[in-house]
C-alpha cells in the first residue's frame, strides 16, 4: 500500500513539496492540526522563515510541535529542507530560538547571506546515483558539525560564493571549514538545506519515501529515479490532499 506524507503547512513551499510527492504516486496531505498526525505515515517540514515557526512553538495553542515531536520519538521519519533542518537541529549557532532539537547537529541560519545571494550549483550525492543533484539554496543554513550517529550525505565548498562571510563567521573560519554539511541523516531524520521541491529531479523525495516505506535503494536508482513526464499521455495531477479538520 502506498504511504501517505504529511507536509508541515505553517509557511513554505507546501504546493510544490505536495507535487513532488505526488508526482512519485504517493498521498500528500496537508497538515495544520496535531490530530491530522495520525493519518501520515512520514512528515516533512518545509523551508520558511526559522523565527517564525519558533513563535508559532511557543504561541500556537494546538499541540501540533508536541505531536511532531511524539512522532519523531517512535521512529516516524521526518524530513526537514531548509527552515525545517534548523527546526530539527539539536544546536543553532547564536540562538536559543524555540526549536525540535531531536538531531545531533549544530546549524547556522542564513548562511549564505540575505535572499539575492540565494544561488544554484550542483551536488554529488553518492547514495543518490552518479549524476549530480541540481540543488537551490534560498537564505540556506549550514550544518558546522554533526554527532557521530549522523550520516553526512552532501557537502558544499566552503569558497562559494558569501558562505564563510556572514555575520557571526569566524575572522578564520577559511582554516577551520573547507566545506560545509549540506545534507545529512540521523536514523528517521533526513535533512538538508537546499530546496529539491523546486526543481523537477525527484530523487530526494524518492529516497525519503524509500526511508518512509523501509525500502532498498535499487542499482539502477541514478538512471530511474528522474521521472520523464514528457513521456506521460497526460500531465501528472497537482492535487493537494487536505485532510479533514
Amino acid at each position: 500500500m502506498a504511504s501517505t506524507i504529511g507536509v508541515l503547512s505553517l509557511q513554505g513551499d507546501v504546493a510544490e513539496h505536495c507535487r513532488s510527492i505526488e508526482a512519485l504516486g504517493r498521498r500528500a496531505i496537508q497538515i495544520r492540526y496535531a490530530r491530522q498526525m495520525d493519518g501520515v505515515d512520514g512528515l516533512i517540514i518545509p523551508g520558511g522563515e526559522s523565527t517564525t515557526i519558533a513563535k508559532l512553538t511557543a504561541d500556537n495553542p494546538d499541540a501540533i510541535f508536541d505531536r511532531i515531536r511524539e512522532f519523531i520519538d517512535a521512529g516516524k521519519p521526518v524530513y526537514g529542507t531548509c527552515m525545517g533542518s534548523i527546526f530539527l537541529a539539536k544546536e543553532i549557532e547564536g540562538s536559543a530560538q524555540g526549536r525540535l532539537a531531536a538531531m545531533d547537529i549544530k546549524v547556522r541560519r542564513n548562511a549564505f547571506g540575505p535572499q539575492r545571494f540565494s544561488f544554484e550549483t550542483t551536488l554529488q550525492i553518492p547514495v543518490l546515483g552518479e549524476d549530480p543533484v541540481n540543488a537551490i539554496f534560498i537564505r540556506g543554513p549550514v550544518i558546522l558539525s554533526a554527532g557521530e550517529g549522523v550520516e553526512v550525505m552532501a557537502r558544499v565548498d566552503a569558497n562559494i560564493g558569501r558562505l564563510g562571510k556572514t555575520a557571526g563567521s569566524l575572522p578564520d573560519e577559511a582554516a577551520l571549514y573547507d566545506s560545509y554539511i549540506v545534507m545529512a541523516r540521523q536514523n528517521n531524520l533526513l535533512v538538508s538545506s537546499f530546496h529539491p521541491e523546486l526543481t523537477d529531479d525527484y530523487r530526494v523525495h524518492d529516497y525519503f519515501i524509500r526511508m518512509v516505506e523501509g525500502l532498498e535503494l535499487p542499482k539502477y536508482f541514478a538512471q530511474t529515479a528522474k521521472l520523464e513526464q514528457s513521456k506521460a499521455s497526460s500531465p501528472v495531477s497537482n492535487q493537494m490532499a487536505l485532510a479533514s479538520v
